[in-house]
């Protein structure tokens, strides 16, 4: 959610719906006309490699999409279909481009919420879950997958969902990041599947790592990566110590934060800002700093655990 200009974003993205394009030697590109507040200008998947390929995140439940993908490697094998997420803008159509070419899929898991579930779906972001999604290989933090010309790992990037997985490819020094990773905006990440403890320990070891070009599930590629990440970093400091800043002013809750720390934010993304300051306040409960009765929940009432 792109708020403020603490973060260098870059929302120069030109790429038409369903075209091909090549962006870097085995490296393709093609977009999914699904544009939103939350997906930008849609769902970007990759193909990666050239004559035995693999198709990186398929979208949505599109099928002009799945048509544009399969005529994007016409005269191709499609080997591996690979899953950084199952988000419902990224998982559904896997199940079309694997009826077409018969490629064996790969993610970490089904979707699964990291902590007990507090909220009911229907008020949650999180209700854009692929729950009926299944990996036929369920891949752990380190694998290695490899085709034809290619080998890429799997790294465990939790915290936008809990089975989020970035695949990097070491030798070509670039990783494509899912929507753990943004280039037009910050990620949401809503519990209870999002965690900000996770989603920070993740972007620590993003930062850590060799790959410095990203490939991202929505909007443009992102050079120098892991200096983008460090801004994101302390995008989400800044973000922390503006609710603490907030919450020393008096006891509130969520809906009032909301109001005092993202200023003139697009109002169809206010639901889901309630739920990156609930992963926030999740954080500061659960390392003592703040208070709440009962548990964190989107509904709660927010104070500083000094009384001050």
């Amino acid at each position: 959610m792109a708020d403020n200009d603490d973060v260098p974003f870059n929302r120069d993205f030109p790429l038409k719906p369903g075209v091909a394009e090549q962006v870097r030697p085995g490296v393709r590109r093609v977009l999914c006309d699904n544009p939103s507040p939350f997906t930008f200008t849609g769902t970007v998947s990759y193909i990666i490699g050239q004559g035995k390929v693999a198709i990186v995140d398929p979208g949505p439940d599109n099928e002009e999409h799945a048509a544009a993908l399969l005529d994007a490697v016409r005269n191709e094998t499609v080997t591996h279909i690979l899953v950084t997420h199952t988000h419902r803008d990224h998982s559904p159509n896997t199940a079309r481009i694997k009826a077409a070419t018969g490629a064996t899929v790969y993610a970490e898991g089904p979707h699964r919420a990291s902590r007990p579930r507090f909220e009911s779906e229907k008020h949650s972001p999180e209700s854009g879950a692929d729950r009926d999604f299944r990996p036929d290989v369920e891949v752990r933090d380190g694998e290695l997958i490899e085709g034809a010309g290619w080998a890429l790992e799997a790294v465990a990037t939790p915290g936008h969902t809990a089975n989020h997985l970035a695949f990097a490819w070491p030798d070509r020094k670039l990783s494509f990041v899912g929507d753990h990773v943004m280039g037009w905006s910050t990620s949401i990440v809503a519990p209870p599947d999002g965690s900000m403890v996770d989603y920070m320990a993740s972007l620590d070891r993003l930062a850590s790592r060799e790959e410095d070009l990203y490939f991202s599930g929505h909007g443009p590629e992102i050079p120098q990566g892991p200096r983008y990440v460090r801004f994101l970093i302390r995008h989400r400091q800044a973000r922390e110590a503006s609710i603490l800043h907030r919450l020393a002013k008096g006891e509130a809750d969520i809906p009032t934060i909301v109001r005092a720390v993202y200023i003139g934010i697009d109002p169809r993304l206010t639901n889901a800002a309630g739920y990156s300051v609930l992963a926030h306040l999740e954080d500061l409960v659960a390392r003592g700093i703040v208070a709440t009765d009962g548990d964190p929940v989107i509904g709660g009432r927010y104070r500083l655990a000094n009384g001050e």
